[in-house]
């Protein structure tokens, strides 16, 4: 896995991710996109690739999550999708799950809120995407999981719902992984 492939395969993936974000019918919510991630299945191939996406941004956070090291990759020049700017790339190190393919995996969205965990989130989420009822209650075949991943020193609750079909992932969650980054600090 290499940056030049990861860039060659950016247009189907976004669109792919794009055409997944209507059908949830998320695009309405005008929701920023405020990272991207990769998976990749060995500790080689996410150093490689943190030494390439260094030409291109610079690491803002090398943080522990879940047992292993995630970093965030600042761009200085955004990956674009469906016209919305995406800054940061999340490169998380390979956990003993072997991925069926590497490259990129999810998009998160931001949904400003002051949900304090799922629960509120998924509720709130509602509200403003009241057609999200039969895929949060298990009805189709988009898996929904909800989590509240957490680094050693982040402050900021962020509640997170992932929508996964077909390989690929959106995630909506309440703050920007630079906030989430800037409460490490606090």
């Amino acid at each position: 896995m290499h940056y030049d492939q990861l860039t060659q395969s950016w247009p189907d993936f976004g669109q792919r991710i794009s055409a997944f974000i209507q059908r949830l019918g998320l695009d309405s919510l005008n929701l920023e996109c405020d990272h991207c991630a990769l998976r990749v299945n060995s500790n080689d191939a996410a150093n490689k690739l943190s030494q390439e996406f260094e030409k291109y941004g610079q690491v803002i956070s090398n943080n522990m999550i879940n047992g292993r090291p995630i970093l965030i990759i600042k761009l200085t020049k955004p990956l674009m999708l469906n016209g919305l700017e995406i800054y940061c790339v999340e490169l998380p190190y390979p956990s003993d799950k072997v991925y069926p393919q590497e490259g990129w995996e999810h998009v998160e969205l931001v949904f400003p809120s002051n949900a304090e965990n799922c629960e509120d989130l998924q509720q709130q989420l509602l509200e403003k995407a009241p057609n999200l009822a039969e895929i949060l209650a298990g009805n189709t075949d988009i898996k929904v999981k909800l989590s509240s991943p957490k680094g050693d020193n982040e402050r900021l609750a962020n509640p997170t719902i992932a929508f996964k079909s077909n390989g690929i992932c959106v995630k909506v969650h309440t703050h920007t992984i630079e906030a989430i980054i800037a409460s490490e600090q606090d």
